[in-house]
């Protein structure tokens, strides 16, 4: 398998084995991390979840997230970036074990929102340095397959931590508060792993550090702005309507996803075991999706064009997503899970290939970030489009049918203009 045989290549590079391990360890305990505030927030006896309350669970977390992005790359090139996963991981265990502490004494919402908050965006951190990092650890011929591998490979262990909580919680008496434990010390080995790496192998080169900061940030939003200028014009078309499809389906995942997670609470199970197990079995299922589009996608976008394949996967979904969520029962929509995490995690990846492709390497970065601004406000906007839809029990035909229009429009659209 050609997936096989690139990692196989790339793993002979000792300094991108230690960076790999920081990522795997990192985006495992993020998935166990996540799992743990998503069960908490829906599944403890003593909440009553509600689509509303998710909406707004994903809104405090995932929105200040998106407007620190752009700029985390400003501060993240001032500092070591081996010291940035180091300290950056200590801090998000400290805050984890917070965390826990908090749940234990049934805190007010908010104060618990705003502990989740601090994990949350020294994320971002930790997520841009390994990106920025990795050009440092192999060589220009096999950055190309980095850049897919690693991400990919970060998905899965963020998937795997995920399943781990959902192992952890149902061992430990349904503890919400020994799953984030658990994810406190992934953070922590993140950090030990991080300490094999030299401090000033990663950079940045300090000769290349703007001096001042508060320039530095001018800059940013500046640039920012001529990045979306730059991706206005009509060479970059394909980009953008690439942008524009990644983002209305990302919508789609996050509508379905808490449509899924009110199924699991309400409508699947008559306790909180029973839909806690079936929400960990679509999750693996979604998983096993985003595995099979890494393998899949290459292949496919090399013979049908990344444009073609996003129109593939976005049609697959608009036939098979009624098909398998209409009926509202557990197994079709595990399959369905997996669909669409194959769908989503196929098109994502062809997306990232066509602003790569498409877009000046000048203004790369910045077009990366408005696509992170995208992705999570998408997101958020179809927990609260869900909110509205959803009944308490989360059967809603109108949402489902909705959902596979927005595909299908989708699948017309990138269909249409895929020509060389």
């Amino acid at each position: 398998m050609a997936v096989v045989r690139d990692l196989r290549v790339l793993v002979r590079f000792r300094d991108f084995r230690h960076l790999l391990a920081v990522r795997l360890l990192s985006q495992s305990a993020d998935g166990v991390y996540q799992v743990a505030l998503a069960t908490y927030v829906v599944f403890s006896p003593e909440r009553q979840a509600s689509p509303a309350a998710i909406a707004s669970a994903m809104a405090v977390l995932l929105l200040p997230y998106s407007v620190i992005g752009p700029f985390a790359g400003v501060l993240l090139d001032r500092w070591p970036r081996q010291r940035v996963f180091v300290y950056g991981n200590l801090l998000r265990a400290v805050l984890a074990c917070a965390t826990a502490l908090l749940i234990l004494f049934g805190v007010p919402d908010w104060l618990f929102y705003a502990s989740a908050l601090c994990v949350t965006a020294v994320n971002r951190f930790v997520l841009a340095g390994l990106s920025a990092a990795l050009p440092r650890v192999v060589d220009a011929e096999r950055l190309v397959i980095a850049n897919s591998l690693s991400p990919t490979a970060g998905t899965l262990a963020a998937t795997l931590g995920g399943g781990l909580a959902f192992g952890v919680r149902l061992v430990a008496s349904d503890s919400d508060a020994a799953v984030v434990l658990v994810g406190a010390a992934l953070y922590l080995c993140s950090a030990l792993a991080a300490l094999r790496i030299p401090r000033t192998l990663l950079g940045p080169d300090p000769d290349e550090v703007q001096s001042r900061i508060g320039a530095a940030l001018a800059s940013t939003a500046r640039g920012l702005v001529a990045g979306v200028r730059h991706l206005a014009a009509v060479e970059r078309r394909p980009a953008a309507r690439a942008l524009g499809a990644m983002t209305l389906m990302r919508f789609c995942y996050g509508a379905l996803l808490v449509m899924v997670l009110m199924l699991c609470r309400y409508a699947w199970s008559s306790d909180e075991a029973g839909g806690l197990a079936l929400l960990g079995l679509a999750v693996g299922f979604s998983g096993a999706g985003f595995f099979a589009a890494a393998v899949l996608t290459p292949l496919a976008a090399e013979r049908m064009r990344p444009s073609g394949w996003i129109a593939v996967c976005a049609g697959a979904a608009a036939v098979l997503e009624p098909a398998l969520g209409l009926p509202f029962e557990p197994i079709p929509m595990l399959i369905a899970a997996f669909v669409l995490g194959l769908v989503s995690q196929g098109a994502k990846i062809a997306t990232d290939t066509v602003v790569q492709s498409s877009v000046d390497d000048a203004y790369r970065g910045r077009i990366f970030s408005v696509y992170d601004v995208l992705f999570n406000v998408a997101f958020v906007g179809a927990a609260g489009v869900a909110a509205l839809m959803l009944p308490p029990d989360g059967r809603s035909v109108p949402l489902v049918v909705a959902v596979g229009v927005l595909y299908a429009a989708v699948a017309a659209t990138m269909a249409r203009f895929n020509r060389p």
